[in-house]
């Protein structure tokens, strides 16, 4: 029975090949066909006013500098956020709870922040392994412990993300399947849970788009320190 809770995790496969490219490819359907004009309906509105909103919110802790990351960041909250929010939708995958898709996102982008840092001001970057008036003798085990916080960052938001999207969809699926087994013994309490379902697929749906944005958040803080 625990095989089948975590089958919904496995990548799908057409004729023996994955159709996780597929689904990560799947959101840009959803962007607007270029045309003559800037805005052709009210779904490309909506859209570009997601899209100013997000890029407002992303740029908001980063100086002038950092505006150039302005394209990335805001390209990879749209992705993670379309690709969070179609995974709940029923007989779908969410390949945002591969924990070796997310740590594909998060170490490049992680990396190229502190080789950022390390061309444009390597001794403020290094500076930041030792905290200034730090005595003496505590030298050496504080150079350690930050340059281990430093790398398992990339860690921390592969983790973060997975963890959070693989625990929602596991309670989702264990609630319905309690639903649809006490139906038939106990009808009321299969209405109670059945509201509970819907209160946590509220959550859940709120949970994917604080997930997208406190990935994307993090990066930007990340580059802030490195410009």
């Amino acid at each position: 029975m625990n095989l089948t809770f975590f089958d919904q995790f496995t990548s799908p496969c057409l004729l023996g090949v994955p159709l996780i490219l597929l689904s990560m490819l799947f959101p840009t359907l959803l962007l607007p066909s270029p045309g003559n004009r800037w805005i052709t309906n009210r779904l490309s509105t909506l859209q570009s006013w997601c899209i100013t909103l997000i890029t407002k919110q992303l740029l908001t802790p980063l100086n002038k500098n950092g505006h150039k990351w302005a394209l990335i960041l805001a390209s990879l909250m749209i992705l993670l956020l379309s690709i969070n929010l179609l995974g709940l939708l029923p007989y779908t995958f969410t390949p945002t709870t591969q924990l070796s898709m997310n740590m594909a996102l998060a170490f490049p982008l992680w990396l190229a922040t502190l080789l950022t840092g390390l061309r444009n001001q390597p001794s403020a970057s290094l500076g930041h392994l030792l905290p200034e008036g730090t005595p003496t003798p505590l030298i050496p085990a504080l150079i350690l412990i930050e340059t281990t916080s430093l790398l398992i960052r990339p860690l921390a938001l592969g983790v973060r993300l997975t963890a959070n999207l693989t625990a929602g969809h596991l309670l989702i699926q264990l609630i319905s399947t309690a639903t649809t087994a006490l139906l038939s013994i106990m009808p009321a309490v299969s209405i109670l849970t059945s509201i509970i379902l819907l209160l946590l697929t509220i959550l859940e749906v709120a949970v994917a788009m604080i997930q997208a944005y406190v990935f994307v958040l993090l990066l930007s803080l990340y580059l802030q320190e490195n410009i």
